[in-house]
């Protein structure tokens, strides 16, 4: 990924609020994050990164340059012997004691026939993941790993006691609505995580005179811009149909006139 892709995924992670509102959700707190304009931003190691991780790195890039923050440890593994029982994504000291911090960034459609609450409507692009999978896992997996006897040793060599460490998460999402929703879809969600909507491939017809792009999911992050190679509706729909065979959802850009926008095509 050249400098560019970079800083512009970099302001697209910046531009993405946190899904969990003040009130907790399956007992989460959010971390609060101080306020950064993205403009420092210099770069990471030369290495390919998955996308989870680049928004780690992103997130360790603010850490770092936040004065009441300090990060004690990075992607801890907790093993027992040669077994990887998990990993504590950070460890810091802020302004008001010890956090063990979880990082997640997730991209979820609103799905009106799935599930009968608020949380269980939404699901990943592909229908193979969900808030609700994700919620769980954090609260009986990920946060539980701290209190494990094999985490123990690294807490005290770190000087620290699992009783006295803050458990917090930054969860961050870009939403995307069905296309032309009108319902309230939000009580104890963020709505400022909408980032654009979905359709199916049969309602894409009614774009025809729009220009599209279809970004490398490492691109997902950023917002959109006119410096792409734009495609008109019949190769827009070539490109599309190769990804719904394979049942992929892709994220797409649309240009209006000059206006741009994300969205999904779905293959459910």
């Amino acid at each position: 990924m050249d400098t560019a892709s970079l800083l512009r995924n970099f302001k697209g992670y910046v531009n993405t609020s946190q899904l969990l509102g003040e009130a907790p959700i399956y007992g989460l707190k959010s971390f609060v994050m101080g306020v950064h304009s993205g403009e420092n931003f210099i770069g990471l190691p030369n290495k390919k990164l998955r996308l989870g991780k680049l928004v780690e790195q992103f997130v360790f890039h603010e850490l770092a340059s936040d004065a009441f923050c300090s990060i004690l440890s990075e992607n801890i593994q907790i093993q027992d012997g040669k077994i990887t029982i998990g990993e504590l994504d950070a460890l810091l000291v802020t302004d008001t004691g010890a956090v063990h911090l979880e990082i997640i960034y997730k991209f979820y459609l609103y799905d009106p026939d799935s599930g009968v609450t608020e949380l269980s409507h939404w699901i990943g692009p592909n229908r193979n993941d969900a808030l609700v999978q994700k919620l769980t896992k954090l609260k009986e997996k990920q946060l539980p790993l701290l209190y494990h006897k094999k985490t123990q040793p690294l807490l005290e060599k770190l000087g620290l006691q699992a009783s006295d460490i803050q458990q917090q998460v930054l969860f961050k999402a870009q939403l995307f609505l069905p296309l032309n929703f009108s319902d309230d879809a939000f009580d104890q969600l963020n709505p400022d995580c909408v980032k654009g909507f979905y359709i199916h491939s049969a309602d894409m017809a009614q774009f025809k005179a729009d220009h599209f792009f279809i970004p490398q999911k490492m691109d997902w992050i950023m917002d959109p811009h006119d410096a792409v190679c734009w495609l008109n509706y019949d190769e827009f729909k070539i490109e599309v149909t190769v990804w719904l065979k394979d049942q992929r959802s892709p994220l797409c850009w649309l240009r209006t006139g000059t206006t741009l926008k994300k969205f999904f095509v779905v293959w459910w």
